[in-house]
């Protein structure tokens, strides 16, 4: 017998983003330190995160339509969602990665 379970829970509540950067530049390491306090703190042991330096390959930014940085993506759960900016609101950032409801709820 399979526990199907066991499956979903494996990748089912984990957060995979991507944060578009250009070097070391002050908003960028902004976002950068802006998200992993808002990880560490909401979705600690969910979520990875990729850094990609769009200085040092620069056509990866056409794959994800990168029109601004620093970007981040938040590639799952899906559906795909772009935040743009240094990330340093971070209630904009946690209705933005759905971690927060929107409305505030009942």
């Amino acid at each position: 017998m399979s526990e199907p379970d066991a499956d979903t829970d494996s990748d089912g509540g984990r957060y995979h983003l991507r944060l578009y950067v250009a070097g070391q530049t002050p908003k960028s390491l902004a976002a950068m330190a802006n998200l992993r306090c808002v990880c560490e703190e909401h979705l600690a042991g969910r979520y990875d995160v990729e850094v990609i330096d769009l200085l040092l390959n620069p056509k990866l930014a056409a794959g994800d339509q990168i029109l601004a940085i620093p970007t981040l993506i938040r590639r799952l759960p899906a559906p795909l969602k772009r935040i743009i900016g240094d990330l340093s609101n971070t209630d904009k950032v946690l209705v933005g990665l759905d971690v927060r409801p929107r409305g505030g709820g009942s």
